[in-house]
């Protein structure tokens, strides 16, 4: 019922086209190689056209794409998108089969595929590969995402890219989903591979050699392509550099970037632990946190219990800002203030209030006005931007951070199954910050955590590669200049190799960097001959590499393009047969040379959509294909559902995405938002708001931690007593008599974190530490009788030193 209300298909029992999806992954080290397969068949009465919008990782370099039919398959070429489209539709009016793949011009990390002119009752096996860069993940595990969710982006009014030919997103319940994935992975590196892990339920890894630098996993049979697949591999001694170079194609021209050998360093370096354990004093915090209605339950209940943490968390003496945004945007000084118990009190009182009742996702004006704020002296800027990413402007608001990158560093969260990994990966890139993934059952506060850690660290600047090569061999830098790495992140820079040596076969890399003031160094020999069978992954990565950088500049800030630079991506786009936005995959099916009779109907294969957003749809007007009076066709600009399915669809569509009865009154008196459009009103579910439960009892390290003070210490109170599971009594009986009250109540609070909170320790260790750093200004006495006390009290055993005293 729901799936013919959303105009996916014209009658209730005709089945979606797409039947499966069967992915399989190669990792080499720190690349990984995909792909997809995707199985369609055609059970109507008359030709069909599929269009099936799906999401890839936003650094993905797609490099092949090929479509079987029947017996015959038909191997897409790269060509300039405007071009490829009219191939397309010339195709479909001249009755021939065709394909068409092409990336979103607002964000790299949505496709859309048109499948044309499939004759009733064929099957059509669409074959798509790309290669990517992994992530590395907090716990040093290489993260590889295989997208399913793709939430409807929401496109600010008058932006870059809001007119013309967008890929247009299609979203149903994941309930409805009516195919299935098929998942197999299999890792090889030169060190022992330890574990592979996924959110989503695996069969059990095979080992293919006894080092264990090799091994296969899959997913359990049955799953659900409702979700995102992840997948965490996990490599012994993953700290030491390597450099792989790949042989050029022996049919691509010499000196060109196909033709001749290309080499990827990859940088994880791993720092001191007594420079690393120093924290800054200063800095000015700017926290940006998404409050559109898609952040609505208990997303935005995590951010504020982050925000807490956070707060309590920075030092004395720097500064600080908290802006939310939705519609628009809110900040909750003027600008940013010093740190200090009235104005942590003050932004603590705000946070609590806050709600995901802003509407839309419009992050490019709040950004703007954080630029234009002058910088403090003697206060690095530090943004942090928390947001489940559904945006249109994706690289608008890139290009808008990568204009401020020499004034900040910026640090992202992308918040649950839909965020769009370009713009939180671009975000972080471009701000010389981290990026990190909320998904699924994760915790927030860990991995904000880690990155305010990285932000209070010193970071490792000054940052230059020397390559030292045989004379002949002449280098080329593909990957821009590195700006910071932090403890725990991993670099790849890419390098074109052209010419040969005749007398030497190893080449040296010298990276050099400063780190708190130290410059220091790592050198790296290396094998010039190519690994054996290695195909072309590195090569294509390079490509997008520079294709990313140059598309970057073409877009200039008036929104005019630079006919140029689009010539030069296009140029290297064909030549490496790697997607852009500038270029599209198009096959042909030339040898079915009967033209397919009777009007082509238009599909829209949904995509999955999770935590009952609300849907955003367009629907093409139907295609009509040559049936002999002269090649008929209509036009392929999208119309709008508006009327019948804001009728018969409201009461369905509510029940589907299980609101709640005040939310439908609501929307039967306001209206649905027009589709697909997101209204800047109604993004996604913030009508839910007004029907929130009432909140549970506060978690209790967040109880005891919202008592600490600005300064590090806690007050002895009857609140404090409380969150320590005592009476006021109990915890003022012991203390010994010449201690003060906050000096007793802070060592309490310490034992406590200490003794029953360890597993939770990254969430509290920078508050513990200024506690500490508080308790040592004191000079406190009596200090060992004092934590011999407090175990004693709490029935803990924890030692003086563990505690940092």
């Amino acid at each position: 019922m729901m799936v013919s209300c959303c105009g996916l298909i014209t009658s209730q029992k005709e089945p979606v086209p797409l039947k499966s999806v069967e992915v399989e992954l190669e990792v080499k080290d720190h690349v990984a190689t995909v792909v997809s397969t995707l199985n369609y068949h055609n059970q109507e009465d008359k030709p069909l056209e599929a269009v099936f919008v799906f999401p890839l990782p936003g650094d993905a370099a797609v490099c092949h794409f090929s479509a079987t039919v029947g017996q015959t398959e038909i191997v897409a070429e790269v060509k300039e998108k405007q071009r490829a489209r009219e191939e397309y539709d010339d195709a479909l009016s001249s009755g021939q089969q065709a394909f068409l793949l092409e990336e979103s011009e607002q964000s790299p990390d949505v496709f859309s595929l048109s499948v044309g002119s499939l004759p009733p009752g064929e099957s059509a096996s669409i074959r798509l590969e790309y290669v990517t860069e992994l992530a590395v993940q907090a716990d040093e595990g290489l993260r590889f995402l295989l997208p399913a969710v793709l939430n409807p982006r929401y496109q600010p009014q008058g932006s870059v890219g809001s007119e013309g030919s967008n890929v247009q997103v299609t979203s149903v319940p994941a309930s409805l989903v009516p195919y299935t994935l098929s998942f197999s992975a299999r890792v090889s590196s030169p060190r022992p591979v330890s574990k592979v892990e996924s959110s989503s339920p695996l069969d059990p890894v095979q080992y293919l050699n006894t080092e264990q630098t090799q091994a296969t996993v899959k997913l359990a049979a049955g799953h659900k392509f409702d979700r995102d697949v992840q997948l965490l591999i996990y490599y012994k001694d993953a700290h030491q550099p390597s450099a792989v170079v790949e042989a050029g194609q022996a049919s691509s021209q010499p000196g060109s970037l196909m033709g001749d050998s290309v080499v990827m360093l990859s940088l994880y370096p791993e720092f001191p632990q007594a420079v690393m354990s120093s924290v800054a004093s200063s800095g000015e915090f700017v926290f940006l946190l998404d409050r559109s209605g898609s952040m609505h339950g208990q997303r935005i209940k995590n951010a504020r219990d982050t925000l807490l943490l956070l707060l309590k968390s920075l030092p004395l003496g720097c500064y600080f800002n908290i802006y939310s945004f939705g519609s628009s945007f809110e900040h909750i000084f003027p600008k940013s203030e010093e740190y200090n118990q009235k104005t942590m009190e003050e932004a603590l009182k705000k946070v609590e209030e806050m709600e995901a009742n802003l509407g839309g996702t419009e992050i490019l004006e709040p950004l703007k006005h954080i630029y234009r704020q002058p910088s403090i002296p003697s206060q690095p800027r530090q943004l942090f931007v928390f947001t489940d990413g559904e945006v249109g402007n994706t690289k608008e608001v890139i290009n808008l951070v990568k204009q401020n990158s020499a004034s900040h560093r910026c640090f992202s969260f992308g918040i649950g199954e839909g965020a769009s990994s370009a713009l939180i990966n671009g975000l972080a890139k471009e701000g010389g910050g981290h990026a990190q993934f909320i998904t699924g059952a994760d915790r927030m506060q860990p991995k904000v955590m880690q990155s305010l850690r990285f932000a209070l660290q010193p970071s490792v600047v000054d940052v230059s590669v020397k390559w030292d090569l045989p004379s002949g061999v002449s280098v080329t830098a593909l990957s821009p200049p590195i700006a910071a790495v932090f403890q725990g992140q991993r670099s790849l820079v890419y390098a074109q190799f052209t010419g040969q040596s005749s007398e030497a076969s190893e080449g040296c890399v010298t990276v050099a960097y400063s780190l708190a003031g130290h410059p220091s160094q790592t050198q790296l020999h290396f094998s010039l001959k190519p690994a054996k069978d290695s195909g072309l992954t590195v090569h294509r990565l390079a490509a997008r590499t520079v294709i990313r950088s140059l598309e970057m500049e073409v877009r200039e800030p008036g929104g005019q393009e630079d006919a140029g630079g689009k010539k030069k991506v296009v140029e290297l786009s064909v030549q490496s047969g790697v997607s852009s936005v500038f270029t599209a995959f198009i096959a042909v099916n030339k040898s079915n040379s009967e033209a397919i009779q009777g009007p082509l109907l238009r599909r829209r294969i949904p995509t999955p959509m999770m935590r009952g957003c609300m849907v955003g749809i367009k629907i093409s007007s139907m295609r009509i294909s040559s049936n002999g009076d002269g090649g008929l066709k209509s036009p392929t600009s999208a119309m709008t559902l508006s009327g019948w399915l804001k009728e018969k669809c409201a009461g369905l569509m509510g029940l589907a995405f299980g609101q709640t009865s005040c939310s439908m009154d609501r929307q039967r008196a306001g209206g649905m938002p027009e589709l697909p459009q997101m209204s800047p009103m109604m993004d996604q579910s913030d009508t839910l708001e007004s029907c929130r439960p009432k909140q549970p009892p506060r978690d209790p390290l967040l109880q005891l931690v919202s008592l600490q003070k600005a300064s590090g210490c806690w007050l002895l109170d009857p609140h404090l007593a409380a969150a320590l599971g005592k009476t006021s009594e109990e915890v003022e009986k012991p203390k010994p008599a010449s201690v003060k009250q906050d000096v007793w109540a802070t060592i309490l609070a310490l034992i406590w974190l200490h003794g029953f909170k360890m597993d939770a320790q990254e969430e509290w260790e920078l508050l513990a530490m200024k506690a500490v750093s508080w308790l040592r200004a004191q000079k406190a006495s009596l200090v060992t009788e004092c934590v011999e006390a407090g175990n004693a009290l709490l029935g803990c055993n924890v030692q003086k030193d563990a505690v940092g005293l």
